[in-house]
């Protein structure tokens, strides 16, 4: 295997887009929210008592430290539906809860309204946001949604978005025959089959989402560019409506190779085909593409 291939996973996303400064802190308006706003008890306080002390939950988050922590739990909270859009978020009392300083809790209430999670105005304090202003394509926001109460929902809008999005890719990817990206993509291609004899499924995801954004990147569309984190998170939330990628496959690794081989005989309609036939379900599920929703 090249060393390129081992240089080339993707490293994970952090959630510290979106920071203020340390000047900018003090200047971000939270306001009190008026006492007749709070109605019963926060309802962190009815939440798993695990959610908080965020100090003590480091597996799985993303984010660095308490913030990247905190970020992760209200977020999840947030799109779970256990705080409500229109809900009053008190900085005070989520410190309290959460054992964090101010700044932590400021700083994490920064992301999630650079999320449309939650939106902070002088005089009315911070509130969560309704589902119709949240950016549904944030990855952490795809993430948080496939693993809570709208997983069937997400799952089946991601499955329908990448059969719009990656065959359209793979066929103007084809006009674009740099060798180096040829190659990065065999790469991709050598490590998913070492994976697969290994049965590493971790690193098969990572190569396979490594493949995906990567060929979304080269089509030479910079619109379709801005959608391959989207890409990558709906590999990493598989589960819904099956693809060839959900899981390691002899298939699925056929498939990828023909995209690769389409790619480098600058066929476009081969690589569109071959994309198609690697997002098609596997033989045990009914459906090949996901059907129209009645309205």
């Amino acid at each position: 295997m090249s060393t390129l291939a081992h240089t080339m996973m993707t490293p994970a996303r952090t959630a510290d887009a979106g920071l203020a400064g340390p000047g900018d802190l003090d200047r971000y308006p939270y306001a009190e929210a008026p006492a007749a706003d709070r109605v019963g008890p926060p309802a962190w306080e009815s939440a798993d008592p695990e959610l908080g002390r965020v100090g003590r939950r480091t597996a799985g988050s993303r984010g660095r430290g308490l913030h990247g922590q905190l970020v992760q739990q209200l977020g999840q909270m947030i799109v779970s539906g256990d705080l409500g859009a229109d809900r009053p978020l008190v900085p005070e009392e989520i410190g309290q809860r959460f054992e964090v300083s101010r700044t932590v809790v400021r700083e994490s209430l920064r992301v999630l309204e650079a999320k449309g999670l939650v939106s902070a105005r002088p005089n009315v304090g911070t509130r969560v946001r309704p589902v119709s202003d949240w950016n549904l394509l944030d990855p952490d926001i795809i993430e948080w949604r496939a693993f809570g109460p709208q997983r069937d929902d997400q799952r089946r809008e991601l499955s329908e978005l990448r059969w719009t999005i990656e065959p359209l890719a793979a066929r103007l990817a084809a006009g674009h025959g740099r060798e180096e990206v040829q190659q990065r993509l065999a790469d991709m291609v050598e490590i998913m089959g070492h994976a697969m004899a290994q049965g590493d499924a971790l690193t098969f995801s990572r190569a396979d989402a490594e493949f995906h954004s990567l060929l979304i990147q080269v089509a030479g569309n910079r619109m379709l560019e801005h959608l391959s984190g989207i890409v990558s998170a709906a590999l990493q939330v598989s589960g819904g409506p099956v693809t060839g990628c959900d899981r390691p496959t002899e298939a699925s690794l056929v498939h990828h190779g023909r995209i690769v081989d389409a790619l480098a005989a600058a066929d476009g309609t081969a690589a569109e085909t071959a994309m198609r036939q690697l997002l098609t379900v596997h033989p045990e599920v009914e459906r090949v593409v996901p059907a129209p929703r009645e309205h």
